[in-house]
């Protein structure tokens, strides 16, 4: 969509022109064309003998977020535009624990009565796309999708903390009890229940214990622990310039990282005291 935007900003193209400049089929040429101008990306002129297609305002304002690496305006200009992205982000502001069943099934009955439909492929697509932009992060344990809020971290985030260190303690068993736990399985709970983004939980976690040393312990990790390990990747989005067209890359990080700090790696934290306070003053 970056390309093809950025193809018709400064000259009006043809589909076969588009065909040629991206390298690309002409079913594919023409599947991409229709869905720019059904979220107002590109105008189409067809006075002409062929239809030509050209940027509008609102494709202009949407290259000049990816050429900013603007991905919360990107997403922004999606919401507002397309139908299917817009149901997708306003069903999650309204669904808890959003598994995919559960938001595939949430998201038939909010479009019963419009010509839009989805299935377990474009929920996923959406759900990729929304998390590479920053809009929403899924669990990479459980799976679950949630908004990020970017100013979701609170005073009471080390209660928050101990709560689900709490709970996965519990759910390893009393026989299997540990003092240290994965950093990453706590940022992935903690992020979900808090809708915090994970460099802002791992800020606070360093920030944490700083404030509480002797208390919270972080602990390294050999290069095979277990700790890095998850059931999904985590969606990442870059600005590329390839050949002259405006385009994004896209990576997916399957392996979980922990935090850093004075040039250390910790994959696991215990608590030894509970009596652990937090001031986001300080940070």
């Amino acid at each position: 969509m970056a390309e093809l935007t950025h193809a018709c900003e400064a000259v009006s193209k043809s589909t076969v022109d588009l065909e040629d400049e991206l390298e690309v089929s002409h079913r594919r040429a023409r599947e991409t064309i229709l869905e720019a101008k059904r979220i107002s990306l590109l105008d189409e002129d067809d006075s002409g003998e062929e239809p030509v297609y050209t940027t509008t305002d609102v494709g202009l304002s949407f290259l000049s977020a990816i050429r900013d690496e603007d991905w919360s305006q990107v997403s922004t200009i999606l919401e507002t535009r397309s139908p299917h992205y817009g149901t997708f982000i306003e069903v999650l502001e309204n669904v808890e624990n959003a598994g995919l069943d559960t938001l595939l099934t949430q998201l038939e009955e909010a479009q019963e009565f419009s010509p839009y439909s989805y299935n377990q492929t474009s929920v996923e697509v959406l759900g990729d796309w929304a998390e590479r932009l920053g809009r929403v992060q899924r669990n990479a344990f459980t799976g679950n999708y949630y908004l990020v809020d970017q100013a979701a971290i609170s005073a009471n985030f080390h209660y928050l903390l101990l709560d689900v260190y709490d709970d996965l303690e519990e759910r390893a068993g009393v026989d299997l009890r540990q003092r240290y736990l994965s950093i990453p399985r706590l940022r992935e709970e903690t992020c979900e229940r808090l809708g915090c983004t994970r460099d802002d939980f791992d800020a606070a976690l360093l920030e944490l214990c700083r404030q509480n040393v002797g208390k919270l312990e972080l602990s390294g990790a050999p290069m095979d622990t277990a700790a890095k390990d998850s059931a999904l990747g985590i969606k990442r989005i870059a600005l590329s310039e390839e050949d002259g067209l405006v385009s994004t890359s896209q990576s997916t990080q399957q392996v979980m990282a922990g935090v850093e700090q004075f040039s250390k790696k910790y994959y696991y934290l215990a608590v030894h005291d509970r009596d652990i306070e937090y001031s986001q003053e300080a940070t």
